[in-house]
């Protein structure tokens, strides 16, 4: 039998943030027995406001964040590194690794992930499959699930399962509210 487990998450709009239209954005995610993490986020809303990049060639670019982008940040409870995972509707990703807190980021050496994109007049759906590393496929793991949403108008607006205190922050662990129980050998 498969090993596998998901979850519906709601993400919260930061509260300096402005709602831009946006009626709700939740997450899908989903962990399977091979320690892969497949991720469905779905905003409803006025998505003819938002500034979505168009698509392009797929492959690892940076500052996915500064314009409509889905986010995952995923660590583990024994130590304080964790990775970073950028999803942009356009097909581009990034990925990182820190070793704590904003802190020794590198490249994360992975295989690029699966992303697919649709989107209706008030409706869209962004859906990236990733595979975790090898050392991070049996750990209990805490993922913080984000979006950086930016309007036509020129805003943006952060959202997360969880936010801490202040102004925006996704690496805060604070933001890493959702649990994931490792993935035993089927």
């Amino acid at each position: 039998m498969a090993n596998i487990s998901m979850t519906e998450v709601p993400l919260i709009c930061h509260p300096l943030s402005l709602i831009g239209g946006i009626e709700s954005i939740s997450v899908t995610i989903t962990h399977g027995a091979r320690g892969e993490i497949t991720l469905t986020y779905r905003v409803s809303g006025e998505t003819d406001a938002l500034e979505i990049p168009g698509q392009s060639k797929p492959g690892r670019i940076d500052d996915l964040w500064k314009i409509t982008c889905f986010e995952m940040f995923i660590g583990n409870f024994e130590d304080e590194n964790y990775l970073e995972y950028n999803f942009s509707p356009s097909g581009q990703w990034a990925a990182y690794r820190f070793a704590s807190y904003r802190a020794e980021m590198n490249n994360l050496e992975t295989a690029a992930p699966d992303i697919m994109f649709e989107q209706s007049v008030n409706a869209l759906a962004l859906t990236a499959t990733v595979p975790l590393p090898d050392a991070w496929r049996e750990r209990d793991l805490r993922a913080g699930l984000s979006a950086v949403i930016a309007t036509k108008s020129g805003n943006n607006s952060y959202w997360a399962a969880a936010h801490p205190p202040g102004k925006p922050d996704f690496h805060h662990k604070d933001c890493f509210a959702v649990q994931l129980e490792a993935r035993s050998a089927a």
